[in-house]
């Protein structure tokens, strides 16, 4: 007979907790995803600026590098147990928050 009590499932605060981490990081890609495609939204500015001088452009690879370094940084070697993966996780939550904050108080995004 096999051992259940490796399959317990989680108690109802965990639980909660779950959606609501769940709930924050959909806030945020949800208020992430408003500002890029908007009217004169974020997506519209960065490619005026990107293409308003030629020295804008060279930024790019430095831009693509670092996210690569920050990747190297976050990602581990398989087999060892690391919460660094998590940061993106609550930088998403903290967005969420904001967006959360600014559609109580002013009523959109």
């Amino acid at each position: 007979m096999a051992d259940r009590s490796k399959n317990k499932p989680d108690s109802l605060l965990n639980t909660l907790i779950a959606v609501g981490r769940f709930g924050l990081m959909f806030i945020g890609l949800i208020g992430i995803a408003v500002q890029i495609f908007q009217d004169n939204g974020w997506l519209k500015q960065l490619i005026a600026k990107a293409f308003a001088s030629p020295s804008a452009l060279l930024i790019i690879p430095v831009v693509i590098g670092v996210f690569y370094v920050l990747d190297k940084i976050i990602s581990n070697a398989a087999g060892t147990p690391s919460h660094k993966g998590d940061i993106p996780l609550y930088i998403m939550m903290a967005i969420g928050a904001f967006f959360l904050y600014r559609l109580i108080t002013v009523g959109s995004f």
